[in-house]
């Protein structure tokens, strides 16, 4: 077994998380799970709550031992438990919250991704003033290096190549986070970064009947498996991540009704543009 973890990584949490769904599907309890490895219920509490790894070998045998014939599945959680990456984000861990740092992780392995945006531009589609006047919004206030670090983090995340659909309202457009010319710089990235090849906006204009689909932020991540998907949602301190099965199935039918009812891209960009003329 390796060393304990300081802090484990939402991704490393997510193994746990994963280990000890099989664990408790196929009705072993910790001290029998950790029979069949020969470790102690520690090391095996230890495993699931991400605080340590787990090997290939010792993986398979616990999939074996739990019944566990999704052969795709496993491969994945294999795969989680001998990624060895150290990404780009890394160079902020210990200077940014480290919710800022799970994030940057997961959308660096997704397949994909979908963002409902109520009140704010995404976060990827977001010029530097704009970013810089939703930080400085922020209580208490950050510092002037706090507000950098913040800043560089996102224009980093910014540099993606998956698929990314973002469904924004038109509250987001429309409130001004910053002055006149913060937005009228930020519609036009917007309509810049909408003819990108791998980039998707649609828009959900007031002028729409019954709208109670979407009340918050949330974005979709895809993962390797849809059951291993996870969606991310805004919270006072941070975001929070969601991955059970059900949460998942209510929140992928959440993002295809508001999708559903949003403009196509065409008209969306000719919404955009003609907000623009407007400021």
């Amino acid at each position: 077994m390796a060393g304990l973890r300081r802090e484990p990584t939402a991704r490393q949490l997510r193994l746990g998380v994963e280990l000890r769904r099989l664990r408790e599907a196929a009705g072993f309890s910790g001290r029998e799970a950790a029979a069949l490895l020969g470790v102690s219920s520690t090391q095996i509490n230890q495993i699931e709550s991400g605080l340590t790894g787990v090997s290939e070998k010792r993986l398979r045998r616990l999939a074996v031992n739990y019944a566990c014939t999704d052969d795709q599945f496993i491969d994945a959680l294999v795969a989680m438990a001998t990624d060895r990456t150290r990404g780009w984000w890394e160079e902020y861990r210990g200077m940014l919250p480290t919710p800022f740092l799970d994030l940057s992780e997961l959308e660096h392995h997704a397949g994909f991704l979908r963002h409902v945006a109520i009140l704010y531009v995404p976060g990827l589609l977001q010029t530097e003033d704009y970013s810089r006047a939703v930080f400085s919004s922020r209580l208490p206030e950050l510092t002037s290096e706090e507000l950098e670090l913040r800043i560089r983090h996102r224009k980093a995340r910014q540099e993606f190549t998956i698929p990314y659909e973002a469904v924004i309202h038109e509250a987001a457009l429309r409130i001004r986070v910053g002055d006149r010319a913060t937005s009228r710089a930020q519609l036009a990235r917007l309509l810049e970064l909408s003819e990108a090849d791998h980039i998707t906006v649609r828009i959900i204009p007031f002028d729409l009947d019954g709208f109670a689909r979407a009340s918050s932020t949330m974005t979709y991540v895809n993962g390797p498996l849809p059951k291993l998907d996870t969606v991310v949602r805004d919270a006072p301190h941070g975001s929070v991540f969601i991955n059970s099965e059900a949460q998942l199935n209510i929140y992928r039918t959440r993002f295809h009704r508001v999708e559903a009812v949003s403009l196509e891209p065409d008209r969306s960009r000719d919404f955009i543009h003609e907000l623009t003329k407007e400021l």
